[in-house]
């Protein structure tokens, strides 16, 4: 069937969003006169959420005494600046150019709760060309269930078979597989180092944003 939509997920696969994480946990570290730790430390944790990444910032269990008000310190934080530093990864500019000059539709499918999520999207100016945005707000179950693709198949009316969904995460794959969507991963996102995108089952794996320009020339000469 003929592709008629791109869907992304959000952070690690549209758009940079480390940066900010990054910036958020380095300066609570300082204001506890707390050395600054890795940048990478961080970003390796990206896609395991606040829990995750204040975790492996002040290297404590979630359990610990503490932990929470820091989690909760780190969410304010974000919610106050989740914009200043994000940025669409390198060639996606180019991409979604792409797909709309090729009149297709693209949109935004993430874990991502919309409190944090459409601000971003409005900060980068992309919340006018996107279709629809779907959060963890909209549905009753998150990725990697498939009702948010779901959703969003039924919102843009399209057939679940045209509909290409991009992720950086296993539960992407998962999520659009199981709703009947093309899947695929890519390797540039926020992959854990003990994770391999290969092991997903995704239909294509790419190291590139600019590598999808030819999964969507095949998908668009395919009937």
């Amino acid at each position: 069937m003929r592709l008629r939509a791109v869907l992304f997920d959000m952070d690690g696969t549209l758009l940079d969003t480390a940066p900010d994480f990054i910036a958020i946990c380095q300066a609570m570290l300082a204001e506890r006169g707390l050395p600054a730790v890795p940048d990478k430390l961080i970003r390796d944790e990206v896609s395991g959420g606040a829990k995750a990444m204040v975790a492996a910032t002040f290297a404590m269990s979630p359990d610990a005494e503490g932990f929470e008000a820091l989690r909760l310190e780190f969410l304010e934080r974000y919610q106050r600046d989740c914009a200043v530093h994000s940025k669409l990864f390198d060639g996606m500019a180019e991409l979604l150019a792409d797909i709309e000059k090729a009149n297709l539709i693209w949109g935004v499918v993430t874990n991502k709760p919309v409190r944090f999520a459409q601000p971003i999207m409005d900060q980068l100016g992309l919340s006018q060309r996107s279709a629809l945005l779907i959060c963890p707000d909209h549905v009753t179950r998150s990725k990697p269930d498939p009702e948010p693709l779901t959703l969003a198949c039924k919102m843009l009316d399209l057939d679940p078979a045209s509909v290409l969904f991009v992720g950086d995460d296993l539960r992407d794959i998962e999520s659009g597989r199981d709703a009947g969507t093309k899947t695929a991963a890519v390797r540039y996102g926020y992959i854990h180092p003990n994770d391999n995108p290969d092991h997903w089952g995704a239909d294509v794996v790419v190291d590139h944003p600019l590598e999808l320009r030819k999964v969507l020339d095949n998908a668009l000469c395919s009937c």
